[in-house]
C-alpha cells in the first residue's frame, strides 16, 4: 500500500512503529551512533531531492502533457518515496550545519530548455535513488529494493519523456538553421533588397502549415461566409487567400479589406488570388497568380518589394519555371480532381514527391484534400497543405483546422523551401 507524503504514513501493526524503524530494518549492530545519524541525514537528504525531482517532472506531465496517465504514475512514486521518509529519519535533518547548502555551481542556475529541465531533474533523481539503494541497505533492504525499482522506471519515463521533446528542439533548430540559409538564398535571388516588410511576411510564411483559398458558399449570408473564415483562422489556418471569380471589382476590395482585418486579427498572412491591383489596394500580404496571369517581374513592379507572390505549378516544366522567375512560394496540384479547377487533370502523389526532391521555395499542396485524405499526401513529402471545400463546407471549420495543423506538425518541420 503507498499514501501521499502530504497525509500520514503507513505503520507497522504496533502504531508507534513504521516499517522503516522495525527492529528488522534497523541499521546493523556494528554502526555507532555517530554513523547512524550521518547515514539517517544521507537518507533525508536525498528522499527529499527524489521527491523533488519527480514532482518538477510531474508537473509537467500534467500542465504540458496533459496526460493523466504519466501523471498518475509520478504521483505513485512520490507516494512510495513518502512511505519511506519516516519522523526518524527526518529528525536527523540538520539544515544549518549541512554544508552542502554553500555549494553551488553555475549550471545549477541555467536551463536552455524545457528538455534541459527534465533532463536535470530526471537525472538528480535517479542519482538520489541510487544513493538510497546503497546506504538503504544499512537501513532497510525493502527500501533498497523498492529505490532499485523506482530508478529502473525512471530510466524508461526518462526516454518516453525527454526524448521526443529532444528531437523537436533538434528539429527546430534546423529550421531555424535553414531560415537563416534561405533568407541568405533569397537575398541574393531578388533582383531588389529585401526589405523589412517582406522579410517579416517572409518568416510568417516559412513557418506556415495550412493555407486556406476561399470560395462562395451558396445560400450563405456575408457574415456567415466571413464567420466559416474566422473559425478557421481560430483553428490554427496560418494563411487565406481570397479567390472571387465572378463579383465587381468593388465589391472584391471591400471583402479584401474585410478578409485582410480579419487575419491579421490571427497574425496570418492575406493573399489575393490573380488580381495585383487588388493585392495592391487592399494592401494584402500578397497574390497568388495562375499560369495564365501577369509575368512574375511585372507583377513585382507593380507590388512593389514588400509583398509576397506565389505562382501555381501542376508538373515539374511550371515547377522549373516558377524557379526560374523567383516565386516566393508555389501551390503544387491538384493532388485530386477537384471542381475549383475543373478539366484540370489530377497531378497525384507523383507531383508531390517531385516538389519534396527539387522545390527550393516554400510550397503547398492542393487539389482536394481534406483531413480524411492527407495522409498519403504528407508522407510522398508534403509539409504543408492548402484546401478549400475542406473547410469552406466543413460544418466545424475550427475542428477540421485543427486536424489539418496537428496532421501537418507530425511531418518534419517546414524546411527554409
Amino acid at each position: 500500500m503507498t499514501i501521499d507524503m502530504d497525509t500520514c504514513h503507513k505503520t507497522s501493526p504496533n502504531a508507534d512503529q513504521s516499517p522503516a524503524d522495525s527492529p528488522a530494518d534497523s541499521p546493523a549492530d556494528s554502526v555507532d551512533t555517530q554513523t547512524s545519524d550521518a547515514l539517517f541525514r544521507i537518507l533525508d537528504a536525498n528522499l527529499d531531492r527524489a521527491r523533488e525531482g519527480i514532482r518538477t517532472i510531474e508537473e509537467w506531465c500534467r500542465f504540458g502533457l496533459n496526460d493523466e496517465a504519466t501523471t498518475t504514475q509520478f504521483k505513485h512514486l512520490r507516494q512510495q518515496i513518502a512511505h519511506w521518509h519516516t519522523p526518524a529519519i527526518r529528525l536527523a535533518r540538520d539544515t544549518p550545519g549541512d554544508l552542502g547548502t554553500a555549494i553551488t555551481h553555475p549550471q545549477e542556475a541555467a536551463r536552455s530548455s524545457l528538455a534541459h529541465v527534465l533532463q536535470a531533474n530526471f537525472a538528480r533523481t535517479q542519482e538520489a535513488l541510487r544513493v538510497l539503494e546503497e546506504y538503504g541497505k544499512l537501513h532497510s533492504a525493502e527500501m533498497a529494493a523498492d529505490c532499485k525499482q523506482m530508478r529502473y522506471q525512471l530510466y524508461t519515463l526518462d526516454s518516453q519523456i525527454v526524448e521526443p521533446l529532444l528531437a523537436k528542439q533538434n528539429a527546430q533548430q534546423n529550421t531555424q538553421q535553414n531560415t537563416q540559409q534561405n533568407a541568405l538564398n533569397l537575398k541574393e535571388s531578388r533582383s531588389m533588397q529585401p526589405t523589412a516588410a517582406f522579410q517579416r511576411r517572409y518568416q510568417q510564411l516559412l513557418y506556415a502549415r495550412t493555407y486556406l483559398v476561399t470560395a462562395p458558399v451558396p445560400n450563405t449570408p456575408f457574415s456567415d461566409w466571413l464567420g466559416i473564415i474566422e473559425a478557421a483562422l481560430k483553428g490554427g489556418i496560418a494563411i487565406v487567400q481570397y479567390r472571387e471569380k465572378t463579383a465587381d471589382d468593388n465589391e472584391r476590395l471591400r471583402v479584401a479589406q474585410q478578409v485582410r482585418s480579419l487575419c491579421h486579427q490571427y497574425n496570418a498572412l492575406f493573399i489575393v488570388n490573380d488580381r495585383v491591383d487588388i493585392a495592391l489596394a487592399a494592401d494584402a500580404d500578397g497574390v497568388h497568380l495562375g499560369q495564365h496571369d501577369l509575368p512574375m517581374q511585372a507583377a513585382r513592379m507593380i507590388l512593389g518589394p514588400d509583398k509576397l507572390i506565389g505562382r501555381s505549378t501542376t508538373n515539374p516544366t511550371e515547377l522549373k519555371r516558377a524557379l526560374d522567375e523567383k516565386a516566393d512560394y508555389i501551390g503544387v496540384g491538384p493532388v485530386h480532381a477537384t471542381p475549383t479547377k475543373p478539366g484540370k487533370a489530377a497531378s497525384g502523389n507523383e507531383y508531390v514527391q517531385y516538389a519534396a526532391q527539387h522545390a527550393t521555395m516554400p510550397w503547398f499542396t492542393i487539389g482536394g484534400l481534406n483531413a480524411d485524405n492527407i495522409a498519403p499526401t504528407l508522407a510522398a513529402g508534403a509539409t504543408r497543405v492548402a484546401v478549400v471545400r475542406a473547410l469552406m463546407q466543413a460544418d466545424n471549420p475550427t475542428d477540421v483546422a485543427r486536424s489539418l495543423v496537428q496532421q501537418t506538425q507530425q511531418t518534419d518541420p517546414p524546411s527554409a523551401f
